[in-house]
Order: C-alpha cells, then structure tokens, then sequence
C-alpha cells in the first residue's frame, strides 16, 4: 500500500517565527512587528520588521527588543506587502515553528494543517516532559531536549525558527514516517485558532 503522504524533500521546508507589539488598551492585543523565515539548513530567507497598520501602545521592548525606530523606519516593510510575500514563499511548503497558530493568526495567512510540523503540538515531545496536554514553551523544550539555551534576553525570532527546526530534524524520521503513514503525531491547536489552518 503506497504512503498516504509522500516523504517531503529538504527544500519543501521553511521554518518561521513572529515578534509581535501591542495595539489597543494596554497593548494586550498582538501586532505583527518582525517575521523571520530560515530554509532547512537554518539560512534566512527572510528577516524583516513591518510597519504598523495601528498606534502601538506596547512596544514590549524587554521580550522584544523592538522599539519605534525599528518599525518607523524606511527599512520597515508595509503589512500588506509582506503578508503577499509570506503567502507565496510558504505556499506549496511545510512550515515548521513553534505555536504556528500565534504566526498565522498575526500573518493573517491559513496553511493546510497537513503541511505543518509544530514543535508545540508534537505528542512525543509532549510525553517526552511529562507534559502530554500541555503546550510547553520553546525554551524549556530546546533546554529539555537538545541542553540548549534560547532567548536568554529578548526574543529572536532568527533563533526561535532556527530552534524549532533543530527540534524538527531531531525526530525528522519518526514525525514524517508518522505522517506518512496516516497517523498525525501531533495535538490539535486551539479550536479558537482553526480559521489558521486549512
């Protein structure tokens, strides 16, 4: 009987992250400031901050370290610019991250469940941390799993998507002969996020 899922090739990869800032009252709702995107090997393909569509009411500099110069500049990318350029560098790939919902949701971009690989949702991770129906975060999973530290200061999203790929290829077998055999190793994401996925 022929795999349901073909094995994916290295180049059908891509590994992506997102920083985000606050809009609204008290800046506790998330707006997308910096995407990074690195191929299998770990290369960037894409690093790039985005110019706000909304007044920013927290920077959240001390995770972030983005600050108003970042996103104010003429380097920064309009949204609606980048959101297309995503969406065609990602379409027809798998994409590997952590909470790849959090990315989408603020991309504002869906991506066949089939074609995502989510260190947070990975069941054998999960099982690995006594954590089966937990979502663990990235740091405590690459120091758990691979004794390296991550975002000892601020948040970098070029390391983060770079780390949840080093996570990936270190159980790249196992998750792709489980995919392929039909048998999804992975947990469901938040029902609250399923409009990210297709």
């Amino acid at each position: 009987m022929p795999p349901r899922y073909p094995i994916p090739t290295k180049d059908q990869f891509l590994s992506i992250s997102c920083i985000n800032v606050g809009v609204g009252p008290g800046g506790t709702t998330s707006m997308l400031a910096r995407v990074s995107i690195v191929n299998y090997i770990g290369e960037k393909v894409l690093d790039a901050f985005v110019a706000p569509t909304m007044p920013v009411t927290d920077y959240r500099t001390p995770t972030t370290g983005i600050s108003a110069e970042h996103l104010n500049s003429d380097a920064a990318i309009a949204f609606n610019a980048l959101q297309q350029h995503v969406a065609n560098m990602i379409k027809g790939k798998i994409i590997v991250g952590h909470s790849l919902w959090n990315d989408l949701s603020v991309l504002g971009i869906p991506h066949p469940a089939v074609a995502t690989r989510d260190v947070a949702l990975y069941v054998p991770f999960r099982n690995a941390l006594s954590s089966p129906n937990q979502i663990i975060g990235l740091q405590t999973l690459m120091w758990h799993l691979m004794s390296r530290r991550i975002q000892d200061q601020q948040q970098n999203p070029l390391e983060n998507a770079r780390a949840a790929l080093d996570l990936y290829r270190s159980h790249s077998t196992e998750w792709e002969s489980a995919v392929s055999g039909g048998n999804w190793p992975s947990a469901l994401p938040p029902s609250t996020f399923s409009r990210c996925y297709l």
